[in-house]
């Protein structure tokens, strides 16, 4: 799809998806960014965007899902603080920071993947889509998809355990 008619399509769902972002979210400012968000992930998929019978239905799934990770995202901050030092377990300071290196470098290793299992990777595992919604968006089988997936996680750990045998 051209950069004109992406830009008039997005103009004109863009009311529709605010609207169901509103309904799911009860905040315009987070379901202003939900919408943003859907918006950019179909500019990054406007070249197979001919592929699909419905640009409408597939913007409205992906801003479906996209508010639904943000609610879970936001009923996991929704903790007392009390709460959070029993769950958290009075976690020390150098463990948290060892965690946030180790993701550093997980997110570094998915950086490496071919583009294909990257974005499938993501979208598993990040934004929280079904290997059939995959499937469909990447316009491929679900076999392919979970295949891909097998083999990015597998890249994934083996580059991190190497990593991690180089700092040790």
């Amino acid at each position: 799809m051209e950069q004109n008619r992406f830009e008039i399509e997005a103009k004109r769902m863009r009311p529709a998806l605010l609207r169901m972002a509103i309904r799911y979210l009860e905040n315009s400012d987070e379901a202003e960014d939900a919408v943003q968000d859907a918006l950019l992930k179909l500019w990054f998929l406007r070249d197979r965007l001919d592929q699909y019978r419905s640009v409408d239905a597939l913007a409205i799934v992906i801003t479906k899902h996209l508010c639904i990770n943000r609610l879970r995202g936001t009923r996991i901050e929704k903790v007392d603080l009390e709460q959070g030092i029993s769950i958290g377990g009075g976690e020390n300071p150098e463990m948290k920071l060892v965690e946030e290196e180790n993701m550093q470098e997980i997110l570094e290793v998915i950086g490496t993947l071919p583009d294909l299992q990257q974005s499938i990777l993501r979208m598993k595992h990040l934004e929280g889509f079904e290997v059939e919604e995959i499937a469909r968006l990447t316009g491929s089988t679900p076999v392919a998809v979970r295949t891909n997936l097998s083999r990015a996680r597998k890249r994934v750990k083996e580059q991190f355990m190497i990593h991690s045998k180089v700092w040790n």
